[in-house]
């Protein structure tokens, strides 16, 4: 009699060890968690309403006409291209040649995954600003890198950059600088002065750099310099900005990087076989988006600047102390005078508490202890919700 096989898998975990230590995002959990309490989410980074109504009126009539509703060009349809160089031109002084210069890709996530998987080779050492965004700790990963954090600190009242400690960070094995500013989480905008050492750096030990300006609308104090306008950095920087936080269309899901042709060849080749081609009728709109008028962008940050000052005058009076943020839409706080000093058991109290969803900055760290007490709030809100959230907030001191 025949002995029926055992057809249970093997216990080899089903995870690549790549990605193991990499779970269900936190913005998962806690999106989730402030649908299950009813919670204002000021975790999440994306608006609670719709960019202008212009923007989405072209979307609706490229579907309509049928532009872009089967696969459009590898590279992004030409006249997005086309906007995208002329943004670069226009804002910065930047020259693109739109046919070889430009690709549209998912959003900024995929160019940076994009970037990561073509310019890495495994064991290749990537010094990012730690705390960082979380894809980019999985993309290295993916890529077979290795991570070298370099900390940002706080520093009478904002997030500094230790040069010396990137200097320090920097090792025959380093390949590229991860780079971001405006900086998420923390609100830093790096100076000129920061960023001309950055460059010179580069070119000294011959690095390449990938700078995620997704931000770079979203500056309040200071100014927003591409790390490509700098003598030597244009042909060895990958710039990558998207849609979604300048025009509030976070699902659409449009991003772009700018380079050399040599390096856009480079990552095209990776990006052709993560999505191929995306958001087809979007990228018409997004087209027409970036062409409008320098009041529009004017407006958004000047609306945004008003909600920070609201968010963190509440945040203060609440009894965190607080980081102001000098771009992007995230403002940190220490949680220390309040009594607490682990982030993410205050967060997943928060909800119950009194009724906000925040992020623990803690997720975006390789040392979990240096941002163990420091908590992330979004402002990137309607004007009335950001205003019950701090009444919301102001419990926690009389508690």
């Amino acid at each position: 009699m025949t002995t029926p096989r055992d057809h249970t898998p093997s216990p080899r975990p089903l995870l690549n060890r790549r990605l193991a230590e990499f779970g269900t995002t936190i913005f998962a959990e806690m999106s989730a968690l402030a649908l299950t309490t009813g919670s204002i989410n000021l975790g999440q980074g994306f608006p609670d309403t719709d960019g202008p109504e212009e923007v989405r009126e072209a979307a609706v009539r490229a579907l309509r006409d049928g532009r872009g509703n089967q696969y459009p060009p590898g590279p992004g349809i030409p006249e997005l291209r086309t906007a995208i160089a002329d943004h670069q031109h226009h804002r910065y002084g930047l020259s693109y040649d739109p046919d070889t210069e430009v690709l549209v890709t998912a959003g900024a996530t995929e160019a940076i995954a994009a970037s990561l998987l073509a310019l890495l080779e495994p064991g290749d050492e990537v010094v990012a600003l730690e705390p960082y965004y979380d894809s980019y700790a999985a993309c290295i990963a993916m890529a077979g890198g290795t991570r070298v954090p370099v900390t940002l600190r706080p520093h009478e009242g904002r997030y500094v950059l230790d040069l010396d400690e990137m200097r320090a960070a920097i090792t025959p094995r380093t390949r590229l600088i991860l780079l971001n500013s405006p900086h998420n989480p923390t609100g830093t905008v790096l100076t000129r002065e920061e960023l001309a050492a950055i460059a010179a750096l580069a070119v000294e030990r011959d690095l390449l750099v990938v700078t995620d300006e997704v931000y770079e609308h979203l500056v309040f104090d200071g100014e927003h310099i591409p790390l490509a306008s700098f003598p030597g950095m244009r042909e060895r920087t990958v710039t990558i900005s998207s849609a979604g936080k300048t025009f509030s269309f976070t699902g659409w899901k449009v991003g772009w990087i700018t380079a050399s042709p040599a390096l856009v060849t480079a990552v095209r080749s990776a990006k052709q076989f993560l999505t191929y081609v995306s958001a087809g009728p979007f990228q018409y709109a997004v087209a027409e988006a970036l062409r409008l008028p320098d009041a529009y962008f004017t407006a958004l940050r000047d609306d945004l600047r008003a909600k920070r000052d609201l968010l963190c005058a509440g945040l203060a009076d609440a009894g965190f102390e607080v980081y102001r943020p000098a771009g992007t839409y995230f403002v940190t706080t220490d949680i220390r005078p309040l009594g607490e000093t682990d982030s993410f058991a205050f967060c997943r109290a928060l909800p119950e508490r009194c009724g906000v969803v925040a992020i623990p900055n803690a997720v975006f760290y390789d040392h979990r202890e240096v941002g163990a007490p420091f908590v992330r709030f979004a402002f990137c809100k309607r004007h009335d919700v950001v205003e019950e959230a701090i009444k919301r907030l102001s419990t926690l001191r009389k508690r």
